[in-house]
Parts: structure tokens; C-alpha cells; sequence
């Protein structure tokens, strides 16, 4: 099942988002074969850091959980809110993503 993690960050932590970044990006890494897509949200000026939007295929809610209370931004109290949802791509992708 993918569930998708809608992580938002703590105001004014663009510092530590980047100082904690090759972590998180490692981390990640460690699952590369079963992420969908993966990517921070960002502010209107299309630049500026606010959040993440992930889509990782587990075996169940909880195992989700588990993977994110290890996330290194997780650890670091980056995230402001966080939700996890369990999700059923309908659609086929064709915006923003490369094509094959």
C-alpha cells in the first residue's frame, strides 16, 4: 500500500531543514525501490523549503509510522505537523514527472 506523508516544518527552521538535509536524503535513499514520488513542498516563490510531500509504498500503517519516527527531519523536530494516509493512485501520471 502507498501511503502518503504530508510533513509540514516548524516556522523558521529553513537552517536546520538544510543543515539535517543529507541525512533525510540518505535516509530516504534506503528506500528508493518502493518510493512512488518524493519531494519538498515549497512557498509561492517556488524556492523556499516548507515541507514534504512523500509517497512510499509499506506493508501497513504501521510500518509507516515506524519508518517515520526514524525519518532523520522527523528526529530533529523539523516538522511541524505531520499525517500519513494510506493512498490508491487512479489516475497515470503525466505532469511533472519525466517521461519514459
Amino acid at each position: 500500500m502507498i501511503y502518503i506523508f504530508h510533513l509540514l516544518d516548524q516556522p523558521g527552521a529553513a537552517d536546520l531543514r538544510q543543515r539535517v538535509r543529507p541525512e533525510h536524503k540518505a535516509y530516504l535513499a534506503q528506500q528508493a525501490e518502493r518510493i512512488a514520488f518524493a519531494g519538498p513542498l515549497l512557498a509561492d516563490d517556488g524556492q523556499t523549503m516548507v515541507g514534504s510531500l512523500l509517497a512510499i509504498d509499506f506493508a501497513d500503517r504501521a510500518a509507516a509510522q515506524r519508518w517515520l519516527s526514524q525519518e532523520p527531519f522527523f528526529m530533529a523536530g523539523l516538522y511541524a505537523g505531520t499525517a500519513v494516509h494510506a493512498f490508491a493512485n487512479l489516475w497515470p501520471q503525466k505532469a511533472g514527472f519525466p517521461p519514459t
